[in-house]
């Protein structure tokens, strides 16, 4: 059933004439009488009583008159909520991240609940390698990778510059070192993640290249026990510098630099080029406009 004609409905028996109700609506007279006697048969009942004067509503005619304000105070509602959102006073905002990129959006989400406090923001943790796709097929608005998707259907906008950095503990032989050699690491224990990254790639390479062995006896699922177990001096690893800067700080954990490998981690939002950008996820964008502390 259309709504257009309940509306029509609803101005007739609100004004109980249609005369009245074409004026209102800017119709002429037969054009709604017509509109209210196809409302009737598809309905299969009489809607008003034309026998007096006045027009006068039927008992399926009151029922139908309940139903069409109804109607009348969702399109309102429906208005009010459109409106909502275009004013930034509601609205959701989903973004897709993985364990460690997670942490790049901190400062951002909470420039923009600052700016929009009742929007709701969800960051779904999702495997990085995933998140194009999930773009791409919208289960996601926004996504946040460290790598180049390479996909002509996306928007990359960089929103962090970092690098992996090689920690130890303070107790490590390498933590008064500056510097230490690749050629050095053959005798180390890694302690390494369990989810296979570009930047693990970038690494195994290096090692391959110099002949010296990865020694990776303990894969761990998440950064936090990597972190943790190299400040217990049970190995070393190479972690993206925003997941320890609290540590090497306070010191809790030591940086040093290897001399043969320097890989950069490029931090992007993607978003879909082809789909139109909620009013939530548009003004996000505006808000990683503006460099946050750390970005280069």
């Amino acid at each position: 059933m259309e709504l257009y004609p309940l509306k029509v409905f609803l101005t007739v028996a609100t004004e109980r004439s249609f005369s009245r109700a074409g004026e209102k609506l800017l119709r002429t007279q037969p054009a709604i009488s017509l509109t209210v006697q196809r409302l009737e048969t598809e309905l299969g009942e009489r809607l008003l009583d034309r026998s007096g004067r006045e027009l006068v509503l039927t008992d399926a005619g009151r029922i139908v008159l309940d139903y069409c304000r109804r109607f009348e105070n969702l399109e309102r509602d429906l208005e009010n909520a459109i409106a909502e959102l275009r004013d930034m006073a509601a609205g959701r905002l989903v973004i897709g991240a993985n364990e460690s990129t997670t942490l790049y959006l901190i400062q951002h989400i909470v420039n923009y609940r600052r700016l929009y406090p009742k929007v709701k923001v969800q960051v779904r943790r999702t495997l990085s390698s995933k998140i194009p796709e999930q773009l791409i097929d919208g289960d996601l608005e926004l996504g946040v990778i460290s790598y180049d998707p390479e996909d002509d259907r996306l928007e990359a906008h960089a929103i962090y510059h970092d690098h992996l950095c090689f920690v130890v503990s303070p107790q490590h032989r390498f933590a008064g070192r500056a510097q230490v050699s690749i050629k050095e690491l053959g005798m180390e224990t890694f302690i390494a993640h369990n989810v296979m990254s570009p930047y693990r790639e970038s690494v195994l390479k290096a090692f391959n290249k110099a002949k010296v062995p990865l020694n990776m006896d303990v894969e761990m699922p998440t950064v936090e026990t990597i972190r943790k177990m190299v400040q217990r001096n049970e190995g070393v690893a190479f972690l993206p510098k925003m997941c320890v800067e609290q540590e090497l700080e306070s010191r809790a954990l030591i940086e040093v630099d290897v001399l043969e490998i320097n890989v950069e981690r490029r931090i992007q939002l993607l978003y879909p080029s082809r789909r139109a950008l909620s009013h939530a996820a548009k003004a996000f964008l505006e808000v990683v406009q503006t460099p946050v502390a750390g970005a280069r």
